[in-house]
């Protein structure tokens, strides 16, 4: 999903048959390798002189197996090695493999770098750049995560975190999706609430996140946190919300944590006084607003019971960081490592 996220923003009026991309996954890797009309497609692709690519699982089950990784170099998913050596090509373990026209990645901590690399072999360097500073991608990918800690305090539940993720038309995708697939890989119970009237909401590049419930239907619900995307039109929709804002205000007044990356630092919890104290950063367009600018540079920052987090980029480090104030260092390192972050 994120590679397909971060392609919208240069696809205005160029087909996608420039390109056929497959994510990885199980068991959605099989059926990818089973649907005849895609290996139709990918095969004519391919001979045509056209750009293939696929991450995780898909290069060994889908690529391999329909023969066109055979004398290539490529790259996949860890435990799926194997089976990619088995198709005659040559595995790498590189984070992002280009080989003629074919492209491989590992899995959902390279998203980001795959879908960087498209760009470049769609529209050149410049343009791969231009997006990768606009996304804040990390300059350091496969190293270990790091965050900045003020005020440690413990982050507690009982049984299992209860985390509301709130979404609303033009949130940033790749920051609720990112929170929600970590959150719920490290056994967290993720609630998706829309603010609005309508489950489905249509987030800044167009897709659409199907929410579990309305906000309005867990209102009076307790959460041990509350976690917002980001997005410079999103963000505001999620500030202008009453019903949200007092379930924030509330959090605070209890102590508990709230956290948001991107734009709603600064348009949900500096434009409602929720930062009075704390130190916080948020999106370099809007870092101004913050009315201390201390750590705007700082990728994550966690400050007592708030933490926040700048750009579609830092997405992945901000929920490992939630993940390690609720489960400890050791989880999240071992989920950042199944990750491939």
């Amino acid at each position: 999903m994120f590679f397909f996220l971060i392609l919208q923003s240069c696809f205005a009026d160029i087909s996608i048959d420039y390109m056929i991309g497959k994510k990885g996954g199980l068991p959605g890797g099989e059926t990818l390798k089973n649907c005849k009309p895609l290996e139709n497609m990918v095969k004519k692709q391919d001979t045509d002189g056209r750009l293939n690519a696929a991450i995780c699982c898909a290069p060994a089950l889908a690529l391999g197996t329909w023969g066109l990784l055979e004398g290539k170099t490529a790259t996949g998913y860890p435990v799926f090695m194997e089976k990619l050596a088995a198709t005659c090509a040559t595995a790498s373990e590189s984070r992002v493999e280009i080989d003629g026209r074919i492209v491989t990645s590992r899995g959902p901590g390279t998203t980001i770098e795959f879908s960087i690399t498209l760009i470049e072999q769609l529209f050149g360097k410049d343009k791969a750049d231009e997006v990768s500073s606009g996304l804040l991608v990390r300059p350091n990918p496969g190293e270990e995560f790091t965050f900045t800690e003020l005020n440690r305090t413990n982050w507690s539940f009982q049984d299992t975190p209860q985390i509301l993720v709130p979404i609303a038309e033009d949130s940033e995708e790749i920051e609720a999706i990112a929170l929600v697939d970590i959150l719920r890989r490290a056994k967290a119970n993720v609630v998706i609430a829309a603010v609005g009237n309508s489950l489905e909401v249509v987030g800044s590049r167009k897709a659409k996140l199907v929410a579990d419930v309305l906000l309005d239907e867990v209102a009076e619900k307790s959460f041990d946190l509350i976690v917002l995307p980001g997005g410079l039109n999103g963000a505001p929709r999620l500030a202008s919300c009453e019903k949200l804002v007092n379930m924030l205000k509330k959090q605070a007044e209890a102590n508990k944590p709230y956290g948001g990356i991107c734009a709603s630092p600064v348009y949900v919890f500096e434009h409602h006084g929720l930062l009075k104290g704390k130190k916080a950063t948020t999106h370099p367009v809007v870092s101004d607003k913050l009315s201390d600018q201390s750590h705007i540079e700082h990728r994550v920052v966690v400050d007592g019971n708030v933490i926040t987090s700048r750009a579609p980029g830092t997405a992945m480090e901000f929920s490992l960081a939630i993940v390690e104030k609720f489960y400890g260092r050791e989880k999240a390192v071992q989920l950042a490592k199944a990750t491939l972050v």
